[in-house]
């Protein structure tokens, strides 16, 4: 059955041009001031909404009590756009009850903007062009949730997005829109006769791989190194600074003032449901950076379940494989994810991609494409390359396993390999990881992932 594109709009990339509905020549960052105005007045389609900027965030406080809100995102299954795929609004239901008072003790929000999933950078398109969508998806979750802080923690290497982040959060704090008397300089919410306060902080990293992890984050908020912690105890119970503690990705929350404004049965339009019974659906849009041997290589929103072969070859996207050659494969969403074969080309980009072609899952949906003349021992040294230099040392496997198979396959590419290394090296990959239970993270499962499926078996 052919796949329709089933929004002619863009809903995340409203204000930023993006192919196939804008010139990406077009783009310029949305202040404040520009945010604040009603899509119209900016040359923007209304069919995604007609409210402004932060006219999610004020609808959201007048009309719904915080419980309510996280039921309205539950009913709209916005899944995490970080990589898991974790419902947030399920997500946000674990933070303990709040006391009898109403306040519910100090809790936070960590907000992971580390995007460090080597050939990962749709996020960074939200900060660079279009910072208050992203600060209003904050608010949302604050509101939700009852959180009077949260951290934005950001990749050490945005030095230019890190800047536009601070710059928009200080024009929220000098709007009333942060801080001061409350959200909207002291407006009521429906449950409450007092306003809702909430104080936004960005932390930069310092370029770790490992902080994308939740609790190695929380580590690095706190000043620590970044090791990612033993679960249980889970965030949500106990997190940064040992409170309560949400974290969301960047694009997760940027979906949240669009579904306030139009409902979860308008997100569940987009996307496509499971194909499993009892799995949560791919509902909504979905920012897939595309990079490799591509014509067209850049960030696109599309609606989840898009075959990657339309993604590859349709105009409207990446326009074909570069200089005409075939496909040999590709990374589904980022290195940590495996990779998809070259009869895995109509693979649907969803979060089911894990159960159906037999990859760790979706991850940031930032395919990497390959051609046919791609040397993939030399793709799998670079991968294993880099979560050596990137492990952090505490899981003996992920440790001592990183380096063993980067020699495995330094060996391999050049030419000195012994047959018996192939068993060697799938030995060591099938032994290393959080599947097998051996690690605290998940990075050595990335790492084995990509070596199983680039390693053939041996004869």
């Amino acid at each position: 059955m052919p796949w329709t594109r089933t929004t002619d709009y863009p809903i995340l990339t409203r204000r930023i041009p993006c192919a196939p509905f804008g010139n990406p020549k077009d783009r310029r960052t949305i202040w404040i001031d520009d945010y604040l105005k009603a899509p119209a007045q900016l040359g923007i389609s209304t069919a995604a909404g007609t409210l402004p900027g932060y006219g999610a965030l004020r609808k959201a406080i007048e009309t719904y009590t915080p419980d309510e809100l996280v039921e309205l995102v539950k009913k709209a299954n916005v899944r995490g756009r970080g990589g898991a795929g974790f419902p947030a609004g399920t997500k946000w239901s674990f933070l303990p009850k709040p006391d009898a008072q109403g306040d519910g003790g100090m809790r936070y929000l960590a907000v992971n903007a580390d995007e460090s999933e080597p050939a990962s950078f749709k996020d960074r398109l939200l900060c660079d062009y279009d910072p208050h969508l992203v600060i209003e998806g904050i608010l949302l979750a604050c509101y939700a949730c009852r959180v009077p802080v949260a951290y934005f923690y950001i990749r050490g290497e945005y030095h230019h997005q890190a800047k536009v982040m601070e710059l928009a959060i200080r024009q929220a704090y000098d709007h009333g829109i942060l801080g001061g008397n409350g959200l909207f300089n002291g407006a009521t919410t429906k449950n409450r006769n007092q306003p809702w306060r909430v104080d936004l902080y960005l932390h930069r990293g310092a370029g770790a791989y490992i902080c994308g992890e939740e609790t190695g984050l929380l580590e690095s908020i706190e000043g620590k190194r970044g090791w990612p912690r033993n679960k249980p105890p889970f965030p949500a119970i106990k997190g940064l600074f040992g409170k309560p503690t949400i974290i969301n990705n960047v694009e997760t929350l940027a979906h949240i003032p669009s579904v306030v404004e139009n409902g979860p049965e308008w997100f569940a339009k987009q996307g496509c449901n499971s194909s499993f019974q009892g799995a949560p659906p791919s509902w909504g849009t979905k920012l897939m950076g595309v990079s490799g041997h591509v014509n067209r290589p850049g960030v696109y929103e599309c609606d989840l379940g898009i075959p990657l072969r339309t993604l590859i070859e349709s105009k409207d996207y990446c326009n074909g494989i570069r200089n005409g050659k075939k496909y040999k494969g590709a990374i589904a969403g980022g290195i940590s994810m495996g990779v998809l074969g070259p009869d895995q080309i109509d693979a649907q980009m969803d979060f089911d991609i894990g159960r159906k072609y037999n990859v760790l899952g979706l991850g940031t949906a930032c395919p990497t494409i390959f051609d046919e003349d791609t040397d993939m021992v030399a793709v799998a040294r670079n991968i294993a390359r880099f979560y050596k230099h990137e492990s952090c040392g505490q899981c003996t496997p992920c440790r001592e396993g990183s380096g063993w198979l980067y020699q495995l396959l330094t060996r391999i590419e050049a030419g000195q390999g012994r047959s018996k290394d192939l068993d060697l090296a799938l030995e060591i990959a099938t032994s290393m990881g959080t599947m097998p239970g051996t690690t605290i993270c998940g990075l050595a499962d990335g790492n084995n992932w990509a070596i199983q499926l680039t390693t053939p078996p041996p004869r």
